[in-house]
């Protein structure tokens, strides 16, 4: 009776097996956290721009330079007859605004 009480119980093993962390798991966390640290650090020091006193971020200020430039550019094809031939004027100007900001973005901070 004393030597079957000693043996393991194989449905605990089987279980206790389920609940250990893999192998190799503590690198994989390491690199894991040094990387969004890493990432994390890299958004601390984001272009800013000081307009009245208060600072805004560039993307931002490059977004809504890009939203006018695409009001002027509609505004120009609506005069030259091109807006109505569009296919999507929804996307097309989705695009050109992307672009525009985009560029705007690369000439203003690069």
């Amino acid at each position: 009776m004393i030597a079957t009480s000693l043996q393991p119980d194989r449905e605990k093993d089987a279980q206790m097996q389920l609940h250990r962390p893999m192998r190799g798991s503590g690198y994989l966390r390491a690199a894991m956290m040094s990387f969004l640290s890493m990432a994390m650090v890299a958004c601390s020091a984001s272009p800013s721009r000081n307009i009245l006193g208060s600072y805004f971020p560039t993307w931002m200020v490059c977004a809504l330079l890009g939203i006018v430039f695409v009001v002027v550019i509609r505004g120009v094809l609506v005069k030259t007859g091109v807006d109505a031939s569009l296919p999507v004027p929804v996307i097309v100007y989705l695009c050109m605004w992307t672009a525009a900001t985009l560029a705007i973005w690369l000439v203003w901070l690069a």
